[in-house]
């Protein structure tokens, strides 16, 4: 086999001209769209009952379903708030045929994990219950489309049901009253002020949540949960939409509505004059921030000349944010960052939202800067230029949608139905749409973009929220700066747009091509591997799961852990500055016009034991990728003072804003305790920031991407290797190598992290004050893998986590209705080829809760832990996991992602002695040999085996702060697990202390 394939571009210019040959449409513009969705089989029963079914094979044997109900919070009345939200969660609970969260069981059981593949959302307008299923049996297809019919009509309200399910919406709610809860419910109840959309949050009011009756709640269900408001939406792997829609009349069509059903009322928003103004002081705030809202009727979609004005407004919102984005990156900028998006608000109303970020107390500055550059547009609209970047960007945005038209998700397209069925949004079909793009982007003006900013007039329903941690301002000065700005519109005394220069080529210097030392094939995994003549590594999988996607990443061992900590600051915050100075050769503000209508996307990431390079791009600009990562090599980043000065201004704010936030003090200390208190685990403090050397950062950065022959990069996609070898070849194999190794490393002197794993139980709350109370609480179980059998092990202690989340969440939201969710994960550290010795690690457990519940939980999970070593899980506990794995698995094996991440795995796995094909086969193996032995009593054994015998863990908890004789007692409640009496007689002294130093100081 040769071992450069010809060069032939034939394959990629056949898929290229299939978008250049679309025909274009005649300009009709007012001539109307069908008012029936496209491609889709789409009908009405007799009972008023809506149906969308689709076949679409991707992912193979899935279906994806919902049931969408024209039915939200804002139907709720007064004494309802929250009811709407409540029937949601208690359809999961229990109906007239499954009992006990049978439901969840159910799902779980065929695979379809909760959270992820059954699910519900409760919005202002609509309810909409979700679920993604295996199909590959066809009784399951049945079953599930006879859930979304029990959830149509035969929720179940018993009291014992709402009393389980009372404890998890509080826990939902409790999680919403954080910084940024009561910064966006400040907000929207600002911006819907005069409707009853401001007092209709779908999360409810707490005393509705904690005293509301079954019987209103059956109540609601029944009046508004209506046929004639529901909509079933089935998009999948069919055989066929007549059998599915046959389905949906059996489950559906021997149900009836109430004879005078209410009609769906529609609440307005009313429009104003005035600008509204807040000045939204937010202790815990995550930084300053500013947000401008311009309110307006939400786009009518009927005629040809209606998405000729939506493609307007998206082009006047793209050019507007590069213009954002090039100012956040100028000397001293007003903001960090600032961009400008379009949402739908509610039924018939949509609005532009202007969010900046900004150091404390320069929100002013901000203000001022955002309202300035929608006033320069008005008075100098963009250039034509700016304009055929944007064009050149939705141009390619809809060639990638065309190319990939057969091949959307099904939950994608699910999710196109349930729009067009609550807001009535027009689906003409991809290929419809690429032409009228095609057809009408060449037409659009500079002119006539800019002109969209008349409508964005601070007279125009505009909201104007400044938020920061404390007070420095007062409204009065926000309204001071609005009328500066009009003022300053009204003599025409902003200046004209300054554009920049953008140089045409990416590389500076041309590579002097490689060539290819060693080529071999690997079968089992469909991959080819390249030794090109600098060393560098490289390993390509063509596949045909997305017509224009390529996935890409390279690697190379030795990171931030080798470094002593007086490098470490300075070498760690250097793929930050560098990314700020360029680390392509070109400042991002640039490059980003330079990549206009390029789909492609390269990153890096430093770490502690590897050094990486990442993106992901269209097959037809593979070589702009090439070419990236060629001048990421090729690049010398040098120090910027001005560059420096920002990026320094920015870790400091976000320094700040972590010091903050209640949970800082929780995930320090829990990081402390559980790793050690080495400044590898420590974040970052204003302190570490003033020992950062930014030419220090600027060296070290430049050495981690400088020597070709330590990296292997992997690349799976679309490719066509006559199209992609050649490239490969030029633009990675012409990257020098040093003459000198540079960051060479292997096994025998790689260095570890020096965690130091707890080796007896710590428990510990840690106090945070706290506007408004929380709690999180985090397990850790230390874990030790042995060197010989590492592979299997790490597959055990996967099925681990999952049987663990599944049986807590079943505990304790479940059974016991106190969280609304809880997370298991697991953290192995070690599993490279370039470390010895047993792996270590730990499995990690996290939900929040009620702050009076803590100690409770633990001991509950805790005992639930021991009860599962100690007995083992059921048969049906191990076989609900291996499905989710399997199902998991299956649709892995669709995506670019997971191959990509597979083939990673392989080579950086402890196995892999050369050969990655070889590597990849253990490790399948490993995995099938796993799931073939996994019965209760094999996951009994490695519960025990890889867990901590005598429930060995750590487990730290977030409280509010509170008065030292509440601490106190709170603290007697551990006692029997290992607080000390000498401790507690200390603390009691020390609060002794305290209170009388409090009383004298009061004295004095």
């Amino acid at each position: 086999m040769p071992l450069l394939p010809p060069h032939n571009h034939d394959s990629l210019i056949t898929r290229k001209q299939s978008f250049g040959s679309l025909e274009m449409v005649t300009m009709e513009l007012d001539k109307e769209f069908d008012v029936l969705p496209f491609g889709v089989d789409y009908g009405r029963l007799e009972n008023g009952l809506v149906y969308y079914v689709k076949c679409n094979p991707k992912p193979r044997n899935r279906a994806s379903l919902a049931l969408a109900v024209k039915v939200g919070s804002i139907l709720e009345e007064e004494d309802e708030r929250g009811v709407a939200h409540i029937v949601e969660h208690l359809a999961f609970s229990a109906t007239k045929k499954y009992t006990n969260h049978n439901i969840v069981k159910f799902l779980e059981s065929i695979g379809a994990e909760f959270g992820p593949c059954q699910n519900a959302v409760t919005s202002f307008d609509e309810t909409v219950y979700k679920l993604l299923i295996p199909i590959d049996k066809p009784e399951l297809l049945s079953e599930a489309i006879q859930v979304l019919a029990e959830f149509s009509s035969e929720i179940r309200f018993s009291k014992d049901d709402l009393e389980k399910e009372r404890g998890a919406v509080m826990e939902e709610y409790r999680d919403n009253r954080n910084a940024s809860g009561r910064i966006l419910d400040a907000y929207w109840t600002m911006m819907m002020e005069g409707s009853k959309y401001a007092d209709r949050l779908p999360i409810g009011l707490e005393n509705v949540i904690k005293t509301v009756s079954s019987q209103t709640l059956k109540q609601f269900y029944q009046k508004w949960y209506q046929l004639s408001n529901m909509a079933v939406i089935a998009v999948g792997d069919f055989s066929d939409t007549k059998s599915v829609i046959e389905l949906i009349k059996t489950n559906f069509g021997h149900k009836y509505s109430a004879l005078d059903p209410p009609s769906i009322p529609h609440f307005k928003v009313p429009s104003h004059e005035d600008p509204r103004f807040s000045y939204f002081v937010e202790p815990e705030a995550s930084g300053s921030a500013v947000m401008i809202s311009f309110k307006m009727q939400a786009d009518e979609m009927k005629t040809m000349k209606d998405y000729r004005e939506m493609l307007v407004k998206s082009m006047f919102r793209i050019a507007l944010n590069r213009r954002l984005f090039r100012i956040s990156r100028r000397k001293d900028p007003p903001y960090f960052s600032c961009s400008i998006a379009s949402y739908v608000l509610v039924h018939d109303l949509k609005a532009y939202i202007m969010t900046s970020s900004c150091k404390e107390k320069g929100t002013l500055e901000a203000l001022e800067s955002m309202l300035i550059e929608i006033a320069r547009v008005r008075l100098h609209g963009f250039s034509e230029r700016e304009i055929s970047v944007v064009r050149a960007l939705l141009t390619s945005s809809i060639e990638s949608a065309y190319l990939e038209r057969d091949q959307m998700e099904s939950s994608s397209l699910r999710y196109e139905y349930t729009q067009h069925f609550t807001y009535n949004k027009p689906i003409i079909g991809i290929e419809y749409e690429a032409q009228l793009q095609k057809s009408l982007l060449p037409d659009i003006l500079a002119s006539e973009v800019s002109k969209f900013a008349e409508k964005l007039w601070t007279s125009c329903s505009c909201v104007i929220q400044i938020v920061e941690p404390q007070a420095f301002a007062v409204i009065g000065d926000m309204k001071n700066i609005v009328m500066k700005i009009n003022k300053l519109e009204n003599e025409r005394s902003i200046s004209p747009w300054d554009d920049e220069h953008i140089p045409e080529e990416i590389v500076n210097t041309k590579p002097n091509t490689g060539n290819i030392v060693e080529q071999r094939e690997h079968a089992n995994i469909g991959a080819t591997e390249l030794i090109l003549s600098n060393g560098m590594r490289v390993c390509y999988k063509c596949t045909d799961f997305f017509n224009d996607q390529v996935l890409f990443t390279g690697f190379s061992y030795g990171g931030l852990s080798e470094l002593p900590e007086s490098k470490y600051f300075s070498s760690s915050m250097g793929s930050t500055i560098a990314e700020e100075i360029g680390m392509f050769g070109h400042r991002p503000s640039v490059l980003m016009d330079m990549l206009a209508g390029k789909r492609v996307d390269v990153d890096i990431d430093i770490r502690a034991y590897k050094r990486t390079f990442y993106g992901d791009c269209s097959p037809f600009y593979l070589e702009t990728a090439f070419q990236l990562v060629y001048q990421l090599f090729t690049t010398k980043v040098t120090p910027d003072d001005e560059v420096i000065k920002r990026v320094m201004q920015v870790k400091e704010e976000a320094i700040l804003a972590r010091e903050r936030d209640p949970y800082t003090s929780f995930s320090i200390r829990a990081r402390e305790i559980n790793y050690g208190n080495s400044y590898f685990f420590r974040p970052f403090g204003i302190n570490d920031l003033q020992k950062v050397n930014p030419l220090k950062a600027c060296e070290y950065f430049n050495t981690c991407f400088k020597d070709p022959s330590t990296f292997t990069v992997v690349i799976v996609g679309k490719i066509d290797p006559t199209v992609a070898v050649p490239l490969i070849v030029k633009y990675l194999g012409g990257i020098e190598k040093p003459s000198e190794p540079i960051l060479h490393f292997n096994s025998d002197y790689i260095k570890g992290l020096p965690f130091k794993f707890p080796k007896s139980i710590t428990r510990e709350v840690v106090r945070s004050p706290m506007i408004e109370a929380q709690c999180m609480v985090r397990i850790c179980f230390p874990i030790g893998l042995k060197n010989g059998t590492v592979e299997e092990e790490i597959h055990y202690t996967g099925f681990i986590t999952k049987l663990l989340e599944t049986k807590l969440l079943q505990l304790l939201r479940f059974k016991h209705g106190q969280i609304y969710s809880a997370s298991v994960s697991e953290f192995i550290d070690g599993d490279l080829p370039c470390l010895t010795g047993d792996i270590h690690g730990d499995i990690q457990i996290d939900f929040s809760c009620d702050p009076k519940l803590p100690l409770k939980l633990v001991d509950l999970a805790l005992n639930e832990i021991l009860r599962l070593q100690e007995e083992g899980p059921s048969d049906e506990d191990v076989e609900t996991i291996l499905e989710i794995e399997q199902r998991a698995h299956e649709n892995g094996l669709q995506e670019n992602y997971y191959w990509l991440n597979q083939i990673l795995c392989s080579y950086q796995s402890r196995i892999y002695l050369g050969d990655v094909g070889t590597s990849f086969k253990i490790l399948d193996e490993g995995r099938s040999k796993v799931r073939k032995s996994l019965t209760p009593l094999t996951m009994q054994l490695a519960l025990q085996r890889i867990m901590p015998r005598k429930n060995q863990h750590t487990a730290v908890i977030l409280m509010p702060q509170t008065s030292w004789f509440k601490r106190i007692k709170s603290f007697s409640q551990w006692s029997h697990h290992g607080i000390d009496m000498k401790v507690l007689a200390a603390i009691a002294g020390f609060t002794v202390l305290a209170l009388s130093l409090r009383r004298y100081s009061k004295k004095s």
